[in-house]
């Protein structure tokens, strides 16, 4: 929303490409230097898939391994906390760090996916369909130093 307190200026925006309007889920992890796959599924991103792919297959496992002192961050997507959620992360004794919503300059994963979007971005030429733009994601995950 424009406003004479808060004008848009050219420099501040970025132009979306919506790519057809299909919903993809793409997520990827980073901990302690070093990343995961980048995963890309044609599904639109709700609580109970967050909770079933994310969480009970990767979260969950991965505390396993890290044990007690396991803290888990996320984005603070909407998704990210549905009822849920909270219950699969306190049936399983995992503590997720408490922060503030919408504070990206607070959550290295956002820098990344800032970084992500910006390499999409400068691709020539452009992903032009979803495939490319899978390929595309992939490869510049993969490419992130």
């Amino acid at each position: 929303m424009e406003s004479a307190r808060y004008p848009l200026h050219q420099e501040n925006t970025i132009k979306r490409h919506r790519y057809g309007g299909a919903g993809w889920l793409v997520w990827g992890r980073i901990i302690l230097g070093s990343r995961t796959d980048l995963h890309v599924q044609s599904v639109t991103m709700k609580g109970t898939i967050y909770r079933d792919v994310f969480l009970e297959q990767y979260v969950r496992l991965f505390r396993g391994a890290m044990g007690a002192e396991f803290l888990f961050m996320d984005d603070n997507a909407r998704p990210h906390h549905a009822n849920i959620e909270d219950e699969c992360l306190q049936s399983e004794d995992i503590t997720r760090m408490d922060w503030t919503a919408y504070s990206p300059d607070l959550n290295p994963i956002e820098h990344v996916w800032d970084m992500l979007g910006r390499r999409i971005a400068a691709r020539q030429p452009s992903p032009i369909c979803l495939p490319e733009l899978w390929r595309a994601l992939l490869d510049e995950w993969r490419n992130i130093p």
